[in-house]
């Protein structure tokens, strides 16, 4: 038996009906670091933060953004735009094509570089610019050419930091108007023609090649002056010992002639008599070198007065030797080392 559907029955489910459509369309779920834009009759109405939230179905409508992300698909990277009713408060990176930027130095490369950047304020976001993602690329990319194109060719591979430091300073004002905060920006690859590469190799194996020459002329030079100083303080060490020896020598001398005087007399007569006999003994002491570098030898005339004064001393007072060995068992002195020395002087040996 069929049951008679009555208008107040039908008005019944569709008003149930219209009820469950309206609590799930108005019933809204925002998941945490997300939020939406709410319009009401086409004017900005609230922002809806994470969490259950409702809203009148037809009379408010979330507010869509246009975001554009990129691709990459071998070495060629696909722009996909896409309208999003859910802003993504995160920061999020853009990785955009390269681009060509033209140096001081006018070189062209090619820079690919990488901007984050995080959502702020999204009212600002979707009501201050058309489509902020492709500001915010299209602002990165001009500032780079603009950054860039001040620096040559070497100070940009010197100064990456700098160059990311610059283009950041430059987009934060722009930036900020749009609701959007620039975090950093990343110069990831530096893209040279094929001559320009070419060329910075062959400079670079020219660079190492003179900086080796230079540390080997280097350690040429402080080996060379090492060396130099060690001969001269081997030739001041020499000269000091010459020195002292000729002092000594010359002392022992003195002191032998001293005693030669003092066992004999101190007259002029007698001084003259000792310093000859001295002078014949050490031109005594040379003839046998002389004779041994030539056949002949020639004795010049002053030799035989130096040889006679010899003979008059030994006639006078015996040889030195003896001399000096009885003034000094005369006086007493029973010095070893004072006989030793005058018998070395007088005698040379």
């Amino acid at each position: 038996m069929d049951l008679p559907l009555s208008p107040g029955l039908i008005l019944s489910l569709i008003v149930v009906v219209i009820g469950i459509l309206i609590i799930v369309k108005g019933l809204v779920i925002v998941r945490q670091s997300e939020v939406m834009v709410i319009e009401r009759l086409g004017s900005f109405n609230r922002l809806l933060e994470s969490g259950i939230n409702i809203i009148i179905p037809f009379i408010e409508q979330p507010r869509a953004i246009t975001m554009i992300r990129y691709r990459k698909m071998g070495d060629d990277y696909h722009a996909i735009t896409s309208d999003e009713i859910r802003i993504d408060r995160r920061e999020t990176v853009m990785d955009f094509p390269g681009q060509p930027v033209v140096t001081t130095d006018n070189v062209t490369v090619t820079i690919n570089g990488a901007l984050y950047y995080q959502i702020i304020d999204p009212k600002r976001a979707v009501y201050e610019v058309e489509n902020m993602s492709q500001a915010v690329e299209v602002l990165a990319k001009t500032t780079l050419r603009s950054v860039v194109g001040k620096m040559e060719l070497d100070k940009l591979f010197e100064s990456r930091a700098e160059v990311n430091n610059e283009i950041q300073a430059a987009m934060e004002e722009p930036a900020s108007k749009w609701g959007v905060k620039i975090s950093r920006v990343e110069v990831q690859d530096i893209a040279m023609p094929e001559e320009v590469e070419t060329a910075m190799r062959l400079q670079m194996a020219a660079e190492r090649k003179r900086r080796a020459t230079v540390t080997e002329a280097e350690g040429e030079k402080a080996a060379a002056i090492a060396k130099a100083q060690g001969q001269r303080e081997s030739a001041i060490l020499n000269a000091q010992g010459d020195k002292e020896s000729a002092i000594l020598r010359a002392q022992g001398e003195q002191e032998s002639i001293k005693l030669v005087l003092n066992a004999i007399g101190d007259s002029e007569e007698n001084k003259r008599t000792v310093v000859g006999y001295l002078l014949g003994q050490s031109y005594i002491k040379v003839l046998p070198n002389m004779a041994g570098e030539g056949e002949r030898v020639f004795v010049p005339y002053e030799s035989s007065a130096l040889l006679g004064s010899m003979g008059m001393f030994r006639e006078m007072a015996g040889s030195p030797e003896d001399a000096v060995a009885n003034h000094l068992r005369a006086s007493g002195n029973q010095s070893g080392l004072r006989g030793g020395v005058v018998g070395g002087a007088a005698t040379g040996g």
